[in-house]
């Protein structure tokens, strides 16, 4: 049996995802129905022991972890003054939007995308230029004819998730390159959301390539954001950072925080620097399992039901499902209603006709849900 395969009841705990629509049974925002990893949680019980709870500064502890991570999973050699400490990824968005475009410029990114993405430009009085990505063979990929077309001479910011939520695309190593070329030819700023970089589900045929890894002359026009919080289920401590080389991006970058931001808890910090440090084999157990659990549910998709088109999902754990095919056009509403299940309406993301599904859970869960959808199709 797998550690993964039981969880704790979560109904009337305040989580958002399972008491938000207590009537339905949840598959929408993301976050896992999993136990963080014992070394984490263990790591909150000694800092709440400790019984001050005052105000906070990421600690030397929690600086060397993520050094150590920089340098081990993405062969980058950070030092400290690089990075930005947040409580939380889409502040950043909103803050490189901010600092880096004046009111009347634009922001552009493809679609579809994390709804954030669609909104953060209003934070700053920008503009919001998308292009589609395109399906072509199974995998959703730029469409680079489409974004020459659209990208204007007010663009400043180019925002990127990699991997991608909810296409599950892990963009390998050109096509990164051939971004931060066109973010260069259009004095861009890219910055790169890799908050799920950690759960790609076969590293070896699509191994994640960060924007860290990009040349010096793109490198400088890069912010790069990431956080342990989807990959050791820890979203609701609220911590984030930005790896900024350049230090003039990185000046802008902090100088926009203005008050705006909340202080980020000690219990934040702890958490994240336990998860870095320990939580390696954890990791690995559980991207096995959400890689049987992204097969069980293609494999009901593509060979049992036929007409629900789902993507080479290669990393999260959030399947993006086109259920045009079938005659829906608006699943979570019908699912919802046929199969009591709550799902993310793909028209947040920005495509009607889809909807999210959330499979970071026991398998048991994922079997019963597949179970509603095929009666609701029936």
């Amino acid at each position: 049996m797998s550690t993964f395969d039981s969880a704790p009841s979560r109904r009337g705990t305040g989580s958002l995802k399972w008491d938000k629509r207590p009537e339905l049974q949840p598959f929408w925002v993301a976050d896992m129905d999993f136990s963080s990893p014992p070394e984490v949680i263990e790591a909150l019980h000694r800092r709440v022991e400790h019984g001050v709870f005052g105000y906070a500064l990421p600690h030397d502890g929690l600086i060397q972890s993520i050094l150590d991570y920089l340098n081990l999973r993405h062969g980058f050699a950070a030092s400290p003054d690089q990075l930005v400490h947040l409580g939380g990824l889409v502040p950043a968005l909103s803050l490189s939007c901010r600092a880096f475009a004046e009111p009347g410029n634009s922001v552009l990114t493809c679609t579809p995308v994390y709804p954030p993405f669609l909104h953060v430009h209003r934070d700053a009085g920008l503009n919001l230029v998308t292009v589609p990505y395109v399906y072509d063979k199974s995998q959703w990929v730029f469409d680079w004819e489409s974004m020459e077309k659209s990208v204007g001479s007010d663009a400043r910011v180019f925002l990127l998730g990699n991997p991608q939520n909810p296409l599950g695309r892990v963009f390998s190593r050109g096509e990164i390159l051939q971004l931060a070329e066109f973010c260069k030819r259009h004095d861009l700023i890219l910055v790169s959301d890799e908050i799920h970089c950690d759960l790609v589900l076969d590293e070896e045929s699509t191994p994640h390539f960060s924007a860290l890894q990009l040349p010096e002359e793109f490198a400088e026009r890069t912010i790069t954001l990431l956080s342990p919080s989807k990959t050791y289920n820890i979203a609701g401590m609220g911590y984030a950072y930005a790896v900024i080389p350049n230090q003039d991006l990185r000046r802008r970058f902090s100088a926009k925080q203005g008050h705006t931001l909340a202080e980020i808890t000690c219990l934040s910090y702890y958490s994240a620097e336990a998860a870095y440090r320990h939580g390696e084999p954890w990791r690995r157990e559980l991207v096995s399992y959400l890689r049987d659990n992204r097969n069980l549910l293609t494999a009901f998709c593509r060979d049992e039901i036929g007409n629900i088109t789902i993507p080479d999902m290669e990393a999260t754990y959030l399947a993006w499902m086109d259920f045009r095919p079938a005659g829906i056009s608006d699943p979570a509403a019908f699912l919802e209603k046929q199969a009591g299940l709550f799902l993310s309406d793909g028209r947040l993301f920005g495509a009607a006709g889809h909807a999210r599904l959330n499979f970071g859970c026991p398998r048991t869960l994922l079997e019963e849900a597949i179970n509603s959808v095929r009666r609701a199709l029936a």
